[in-house]
């Protein structure tokens, strides 16, 4: 609670655009009365005016402060449907293609903050990730010198916090690229300022199985230790190692990582979904994300089954985010990792 109280007074210091694509919806509307209340953000709500103007009669809030955007009567719909053909011609995008895309909200949010008209989006309480990602990726894209993006979960439980990656986009991460999303995660968490402990996870500790999958992580650990020795990080090791500074001390004192990691690198994705959705479910913890990290503008995902304060929180994370734009990250691992390819693009 202290750590999403210091968000949200940060966020409330410069508090920026926030685009929803969800704007009819009935959480996104009655967060936006607490967001605009509590001053966390200006949010832009995207959908039908008509209905959204109904909806907020009908459930008695005062949004007069909020911006409604409805995309096909947008005055800057022309400009963004040009500017969508061009980032997305050469990928076999005709004109009415992108007029047909740009009448949804969620890729006229993203056009939105691609186009300095917005300074973040907070979506998905309706959609699936690829529907969400896959926008973000063709409008906003990633930073330069970035060649993969992640999504990082945050875990917030009574008396520590904790951080998950990546179990959003890459199935099966290469060392490179692990040791890229470490990197971003870590400047991350330290925007909140958190200082990152990462474990690069297996099911081996520091070479007792010479598997590929604990080799790939402990090379991953190696890189990271290369491209920014100033973070703290170690790996490859299991995870009751990793959250347990008495193991660590105790059986492998020769190891880097001192007090317990609160950055979980996982080695694919499937291990990091399980993970995340157990430590929530059976740990009681609340979960924030995923944020992805390595994007040139912040986009913030909701997941179906969010609450309304769940959205407000995010959004003022994505506040915060904008609040403080580039990430130092980018450049230490431009060289390791290779072009970014995903089937989201």
């Amino acid at each position: 609670k202290e750590i999403m109280r210091g968000i949200i007074h940060k966020a409330q210091r410069a508090p920026k655009r926030i685009v929803f694509p969800e704007g009819t919806e009935e959480k996104v509307l009655r967060a936006s009365q607490i967001i605009l209340d509590e001053e966390i953000a200006k949010p832009i709500l995207i959908g039908n005016k008509e209905t959204i103007r109904e909806k907020i009669k009908m459930l008695d809030l005062d949004l007069n402060g909020v911006e409604i955007v409805e995309p096909v009567n947008a005055p800057k719909f022309d400009e963004y449907v040009s500017k969508f053909y061009d980032l997305r011609k050469r990928k076999g995008m005709t004109q009415k293609d992108a007029r047909n895309h740009l009448n949804r909200t969620i890729d006229f949010g993203m056009m939105m903050v691609h186009a300095g008209d917005a300074d973040g989006i907070v979506a998905g309480l309706t959609q699936s990730y690829p529907e969400t990602i896959r926008p973000a990726l063709q409008v906003i894209k990633p930073l330069p010198g970035t060649s993969t993006i992640a999504g990082l979960y945050m875990l917030i439980f009574k008396n520590e916090v904790k951080f998950i990656t990546d179990a959003t986009v890459n199935f099966d991460p290469s060392a490179e690229q692990l040791a890229e999303i470490a990197i971003l995660a870590a400047d991350k968490v330290r925007s909140f300022d958190i200082q990152p402990r990462i474990a690069m996870l297996s099911f081996s500790n520091f070479g007792s199985t010479l598997h590929p999958s604990a080799m790939k992580m402990a090379k991953a650990a190696e890189l990271v230790k290369k491209r920014a020795p100033e973070l703290m990080v170690d790996g490859e090791m299991m995870a009751d190692t990793a959250v347990s500074p008495e193991i660590l001390e105790s059986l492998y004192p020769f190891s880097t990582l001192k007090g317990g990691a609160n950055l979980l690198v996982m080695p694919n994705l499937e291990s990091a979904n399980i993970a995340y959705k157990l430590l929530a479910k059976l740990g009681g913890a609340e979960l924030y994300g995923p944020m992805l990290l390595g994007m040139r503008k912040p986009v913030y995902l909701l997941i179906p089954g969010n609450e309304v304060t769940d959205i407000v929180n995010v959004t003022a994370m994505a506040v915060r985010d904008a609040q403080e734009p580039g990430d130092e990250g980018v450049t230490k691992m431009a060289k390791v990792a290779p072009q970014l390819d995903t089937v989201y693009e």
